[in-house]
């Protein structure tokens, strides 16, 4: 018989998968726990509309992004002072998490939100000069930054 699951079962599909299983497995098991529903006409034409809905709400999500994304890479350079010692190398290193605390703090400055998490560099900051950061917006969005990082006196100066 065929069954429209409506959350994933291992080893028989995903939720919102057409799959065919047998008349036992699905009154005994899938129904009984909500995971299933007979595939009628009615069933098939909901499950239509509620794939709709979750594309059109992807694609808004999707666009809410790109917007977002827009807005960070406006932003253009986070600037940020350290200490230094001979031949501008930074006494320590600036962490990820440092640098995704700073790009944070830049974003509320303007009004923008997100997640810490996101803020990624690839290479280590030990020593004055600009680098790149990536800031994941989203799943398939990304912004690029510019970190910046002077000695003390300089960003004074700024």
């Amino acid at each position: 018989m065929k069954v429209i699951l409506l959350h994933s079962v291992p080893k028989l599909g995903k939720a919102g998968d057409i799959v065919e299983a047998k008349p036992g497995y699905f009154r005994n098991y899938l129904q009984p726990r909500g995971y299933g529903v007979v595939a009628t006409g009615g069933t098939l034409k909901k499950r239509e509309e509620d794939l709709a809905a979750l594309r059109k709400k992807a694609e808004k999500a999707h666009e809410a992004a790109l917007a977002l994304a827009e807005r960070i890479n406006a932003l253009g350079t986070v600037k940020v002072a350290a200490k230094v010692g001979e031949a501008g190398k930074l006494y320590g290193k600036i962490t990820n998490k440092e640098i995704a605390l700073l790009v944070q703090q830049a974003l509320n400055e303007q009004g923008v939100e997100i997640d810490k998490r996101g803020v990624k560099t690839d290479v280590e900051v030990n020593a004055l000069g600009t680098y790149n950061v990536t800031v994941k917006v989203a799943a398939d969005v990304q912004s690029e930054l510019q970190l910046e990082v002077l000695h003390e006196g300089a960003l004074a100066a700024v």
